[in-house]
């Protein structure tokens, strides 16, 4: 679904020039829960940005289904750790937003604004302001804003970041039943390590900047996963304890 190849950023900061991606080579097949966990600074968030078509990459090149990545593509959602709900919509507006920007009849559009906003534990709030709702509600507004029209590539950058933990684990809950039923592919950015092996099929860890990829970890824990008693599992207690001696040298910002 996804190849980057070689892929390097590079951005001009006064009179330097900031590496922020070097040498970056991953392939995603279709249908992928992909998680990226690496410390913070280190390209994670650039990345997605070069998937998505937002902004390009310096050197490498970046393919969605065999085609050249050149600009944002309605098939590459991204999802970001602000809400970005407007704040004059109500939240059934805000979630079917990307089917009236695609033509939908507004009574068509609503009914599966609804269907969605249901989904989530949202009945009852459809005609809220975003004022009006929660943090963890209104972050799961954006979610369903994007899963909505149905993109084949779900980015997803800290979608959780500023959630309670409480909440968190609820929506990682939810983000796996709906992913469940949908199989798109999805990257998501996380710097907790144990979001990115309870959610994932496969784990990137990234280096220091410049963010580089310093292993590839299949997470073979079976689905559907119970994510409110995951520390009970024998195989993420391994993986996360052995992960995480890589992941903390890159934090102090050493090297093996």
């Amino acid at each position: 679904m996804l190849e980057i190849r070689n892929v390097a950023k590079r951005f001009q900061a006064r009179e330097n020039i900031v590496t922020a991606l070097d040498a970056f080579d991953l392939s995603v097949p279709d249908g992928e829960f992909l998680t990226i966990v690496g410390p913070s600074g280190c390209g994670k968030s650039t990345l997605l940005n070069l998937v998505s078509g937002l902004s390009p990459a310096s050197e490498g090149e970046l393919t969605y289904k065999g085609r050249k990545i050149k600009g944002v593509d309605r098939k590459i959602g991204y999802i970001t750790q602000s809400d970005n709900l407007f704040p004059w919509r109500t939240i059934r507006d805000n979630v079917a937003f990307p089917l009236e920007l695609a033509g939908m009849g507004k009574r068509e559009r609503h009914a599966r604004a609804e269907e969605w906003i249901e989904r989530v534990g949202l009945g009852g709030f459809a005609g809220a302001y975003p004022h009006e709702c929660s943090g963890g509600m209104r972050q799961r507004t954006n979610i369903i804003r994007t899963l909505i029209y149905e993109p084949e590539v779900i980015l997803m950058d800290e979608p959780f970041g500023p959630l309670d933990a409480q909440t968190r684990i609820t929506l990682q809950d939810q983000l796996l039943q709906l992913w469940d039923k949908s199989r798109a592919t999805v990257l998501f950015i996380t710097h907790d390590l144990t979001e990115a092996i309870a959610l994932a099929d496969r784990l990137v860890l990234m280096s220091a900047r410049p963010g580089r990829i310093v292993r590839v970890e299949d997470i073979n824990i079976p689905r559907p996963r119970d994510i409110f008693h995951m520390h009970d599992n024998v195989e993420f207690r391994r993986l996360y304890d052995d992960i995480w001696k890589e992941l903390e040298t890159q934090v102090r910002g050493t090297t093996h």
